[in-house]
């Protein structure tokens, strides 16, 4: 009686995601908001673009690249599929190619051009939440983490009451 074959390596994985880029994006920001709006209707369905919620309370880094809260807010990131963390404009530029509109970024790819891209970006990165009149980083960490600590007291999703 030979031994029954080993099990195929396939067969304790996941399958290959359907989605070519990941992108990880801030549901609380309405200028982000404005662009994730403009690419899920370029998406249309085909889900080619992955969105994922960093605000969501259920935002998981280990779904994510292991991409914390934090990081994410920091600056804009995706995961490829096969892992690879991407940041800064590139996720743009990768964004736009996957949905058939990689020329709108095409000269980001320029060296001296991108560095610029990148810098302008690293900008608007800093400024981001005051320009769209929310608190600092910190502050938004801070309530993040006071309202995910909170322990359940019988209200919906184990979420606080706060009484005003």
């Amino acid at each position: 009686m030979s031994p029954s074959p080993a099990p195929a390596a396939a067969s304790t994985s996941t399958t290959a995601p359907t989605w070519q880029i990941k992108l990880l994006y801030d549901s609380a920001c309405p200028l982000c908001m404005h662009e994730v709006k403009f690419l899920k209707k370029r998406d249309a369905g085909r889900g080619l673009v992955e969105f994922v919620d960093i605000a969501d309370d259920a935002y998981d880094p280990a779904a994510n690249g292991g991409v914390d809260f934090e990081t994410a807010m920091g600056r804009i990131h995706a995961i490829l599929p096969d892992g690879t963390i991407i940041k800064n404009v590139e996720v743009l530029r990768r964004v736009y190619e996957v949905l058939g509109m990689g020329w709108v970024y095409a000269i980001t790819k320029l060296p001296g051009i991108g560095a610029i891209a990148n810098f302008v970006y690293s900008i608007w990165a800093r400024w981001r939440l005051p320009l769209t009149g929310r608190p600092s980083l910190e502050t938004v960490i801070a309530q993040r983490n006071k309202r995910l600590a909170c322990p359940t007291d019988g209200q919906a999703e184990g979420r606080c009451r706060i009484d005003s």
